[in-house]
């Protein structure tokens, strides 16, 4: 019996095999073929624009990618510190409501016009501040746009007082500046939502489940 029994386990376990499901590779969408291949998603060729056959057809009239790498860091930075700004100070809703005396209080749609009316001095201190940090930037940059910058790391301002760049490893560094790039995307898509959100009422949905006002 024993003899018998084990040619019938055999062919019943044969048989079973073949409604196993079969592991397959899965299917690499056309977002994360070209992320892979290329280092970054671009289907228009845009990126390209200032190198290549593009660029010897036109040459100098599109920006290279230093500059456009540049451009997304600076642009990404005052994205989050306007995002922080509006939601440090925003009455109501999701904002914390903060304010310093002696200061205008006014919606952040409004605030630069009334900022900029009551407190001149402040507003011209302030905007030669940004003035100065955008020519030291500019000069640091250098020729970004002809793609003739000297940096080693785009939004790279030389700012770095502490010497943290020193005391961290070069993989923890270029970690620190994938998650500013990628913080930065997510404040500039933000920003882009709450102009939309006090443009259109109801264009921006989850604003309006998130109690904001």
């Amino acid at each position: 019996m024993a003899k018998l029994s084990l040619p019938v386990i055999a062919t019943l376990v044969a048989g079973a095999s073949a409604f196993a499901p079969v592991a397959r590779p899965s299917a690499k969408t056309s977002l994360q073929a070209a992320t892979e291949s290329k280092g970054y998603w671009d289907p228009l060729g845009l990126y390209e624009l200032g190198s290549g056959e593009a660029f010897d057809t036109f040459p100098n009239m599109f920006p290279a990618k230093q500059y456009l790498d540049d451009s997304e860091k600076k642009h990404g930075r005052m994205a989050m510190l306007a995002w922080t700004g509006i939601w440090a100070t925003h009455q109501g809703g999701l904002g914390l409501g903060l304010h310093w005396d002696g200061f205008p209080e006014a919606e952040w749609t409004d605030a630069l016009g009334v900022f900029a009316n009551e407190q001149p001095g402040w507003f011209g201190a302030i905007l030669g501040f940004i003035a100065i940090a955008e020519g030291e930037s500019v000069g640091h940059s250098g020729d970004n746009f002809r793609g003739l910058s000297t940096k080693e790391a785009a939004g790279d301002l030389n700012f770095d007082y502490l010497g943290i760049k020193k005391k961290i490893s070069p993989e923890k560094l270029a970690r620190y500046n994938d998650v500013e790039t990628k913080n930065g995307r997510a404040a500039m898509i933000a920003m882009a939502s709450l102009f939309a959100y006090e443009s259109i009422p109801g264009s921006v949905p989850i604003m309006d489940l998130l109690g904001a006002n």
